[in-house]
């Protein structure tokens, strides 16, 4: 796999920054919650699993590029946004996210994901970006709006989340032409 250069993003009241060790406290009382786990990493549970998946997160070898999502006025840990399962040979890529439950409502996974989601399709050989979530989880939908998706489909039983039971999923992508969202000062 061919190395990406790890990159800062910002905008719109939020900065993406590669994970650092450091940000292994923030990141595991993130994982933890309740929320996050079900619809995420649910198998982080101590700190050393956070270890490594803060490892694994940096470590941009090319299938995928991982930030951490930070309030641009702060510097708070509000969230995590990720740009994985690169094809380079099909042109595709995927995206998924979380948010820390003090950022939820907030806007901020759209403007993660958009952020995430132009970058992709300027520096990669990238022209689709799917997303993907359980039909239960209503607040991803309104991500994947804001963010400029598509809705295309729903994939019965496909994938086994943090609950251990398959969820049915609602699949949503952006092509590179597709127009870029415009966000309101709201969000």
């Amino acid at each position: 796999m061919e190395q990406i250069e790890p990159v800062e993003l910002a905008g719109g009241g939020v900065r993406l920054r590669p994970w650092r060790a450091d940000d292994a406290d923030a990141a595991l009382a993130a994982l933890v919650d309740p929320d996050t786990r079900l619809w995420n990493a649910g198998w982080v549970q101590t700190r050393e699993d956070v270890v490594h998946w803060l490892e694994r997160r940096r470590d941009w070898t090319g299938d995928h590029a991982s930030w951490a999502v930070e309030d641009a006025a702060t510097g708070e840990l509000v969230g995590s946004v990720s740009v994985h399962s690169i094809d380079r040979s099909a042109n595709d890529a995927e995206v998924g996210y979380w948010t820390v439950p003090a950022a939820r409502g907030r806007g901020v996974a759209a403007l993660a994901v958009d952020a995430a989601c132009r970058w992709a399709f300027g520096v990669l050989p990238v022209d689709r970006i799917e997303l993907c979530h359980a039909v239960e989880n209503v607040a991803s939908g309104r991500v994947a709006e804001k963010a400029g998706f598509t809705y295309e489909g729903h994939l019965r039983r496909s994938y086994r989340y943090g609950d251990g039971v398959k969820h049915d999923e609602l699949l949503w992508a952006r092509l590179a032409d597709d127009p870029a969202p415009q966000f309101s000062s709201r969000s």
